[in-house]
């Protein structure tokens, strides 16, 4: 061989070259008769080179199989190029499926006279994407059937209190009715154990008034249509403060509202997340002097609104019940509540795509902060079911 020289290759190490690849590869004439195959094709075939030369897929393969080898040849010689394709081979354990590239051979004159194909088994690849697959759409469907049980039954438990509540007005109007009443037009009968009595009754009808609008509320906040709007959360915080100072007007609050606070939401349920969380910061700052409140949004993040107080505080250790309905930190003597307010204030957020954490340390205050998506897509899972 002369310098410069570049080496030849004989058909005997092509022939190599073939046989020590884990693919099946092949070639036939254009009448589909063979003229090659490999080592891997003689092995899977259960067919010897020197005997396959001459013979189509119809003497190898059922009808319908080597139909298709036929038409994805034809399709290929008549594309002029490599095509990609997958195929299905019978297999000692039943039907394989490969993926080919079939590709015609060009003559000088750029005229096929010849197809190739290189097929690679994949089988359990595909065997196991079918696997992923049909467990995705049982999980799918099982997430689908919890949560439209869930639904019903959340459904079903907002509709029980919604009536009972209304049950409940009537007997317990009566019941406030008469101990106001006897407390007016009898007082000089009774004495003041008797007085007291009926004072106590009177509370707790007020008390359970007070329960029942919060069941109300909660209901209402799971209930009613979502209807989006522009949302100014400044204007609704000073809406809520004035009614809290007009509530109790000898209390003196210092409050720091940041300006420009919007939003996109149901306005009216975004005025009951207010009143809760300000009704909170409010009563928890009852014996602070000063008592402060402040609504503003994080710097990282202008959709992250925080209410704060320097108030009670809680237990961090008590944070996972915080949303719970009835879940109290703090006993009634010491704060009034029906531990209903938070669990409304989240059902809300949620119905907006958004969520609520709280930060707090004993007797140093309480941060509540809350996020609200502004995308319409991305809100209310109740409707989206």
């Amino acid at each position: 061989m002369s310098v410069g020289a570049h080496p030849t290759v004989s058909p005997a190490q092509l022939i190599a070259l073939l046989d020590h690849t884990s693919a099946v590869i092949y070639m036939r004439g254009l009448d589909g008769r063979y003229l090659l195959v490999n080592r891997e094709y003689e092995r899977l075939f259960k067919v010897r080179r020197e005997e396959i030369v001459g013979l189509t897929d119809h003497d190898l393969f059922p009808a319908e199989v080597a139909d298709a080898f036929r038409a994805n040849d034809v399709a290929a010689i008549a594309e002029g190029r490599p095509v990609r394709l997958e195929e299905t081979a019978p297999g000692e354990d039943g039907p394989r499926t490969y993926i080919t590239v079939k590709f015609p051979l060009m003559d000088a004159d750029h005229r096929p006279y010849a197809i190739c194909g290189i097929s690679t088994d994949i089988t359990e690849r595909k065997q196991a994407e079918e696997e992923v697959h049909r467990l995705n759409n049982e999980l799918e469907e099982r997430v689908r059937q919890r949560t439209a049980e869930l639904e019903a039954s959340t459904r079903e438990l907002d509709a029980f209190a919604y009536s009972v509540s209304h049950d409940l007005r009537a007997p317990l109007r009566s019941l406030a009715g008469f101990s106001e009443v006897l407390l007016e037009d009898y007082a000089e009968v009774l004495d003041d154990v008797g007085r007291g009595y009926l004072s106590r009754i009177e509370q707790n009808a007020a008390r359970m008034a007070r329960m029942i609008d919060d069941l109300l509320d909660l209901s209402r906040a799971t209930r009613v249509d979502l209807r989006r709007e522009q949302v100014d959360l400044t204007a609704l915080v000073h809406d809520v403060i004035a009614e809290l100072r007009d509530a109790d007007p000898d209390r003196h609050v210092e409050l720091a509202v940041a300006d420009g606070l919007t939003t996109s939401g149901d306005r009216h349920l975004l005025r009951l997340v207010l009143v809760n969380l300000l009704g909170n910061a409010w009563k928890f700052t009852a014996r602070r002097e000063p008592a402060v409140i402040e609504v503003d949004a994080t710097a990282e993040d202008p959709q992250v609104f925080a209410v704060r107080d320097n108030g009670a505080g809680f237990d961090m250790r008590y944070v996972a019940k915080l949303f719970d309905p009835f879940q109290r930190l703090h006993s009634h003597s010491d704060f009034e509540g029906t531990g209903i307010g938070l669990a409304i204030v989240q059902r809300i957020v949620q119905r907006h795509g958004g969520r609520i954490w709280a930060e707090s340390t004993i007797d140093h205050g309480a941060t509540f902060y809350f996020t609200l998506t502004t995308d319409a897509t991305k809100s209310d899972p109740l409707e989206d079911s």
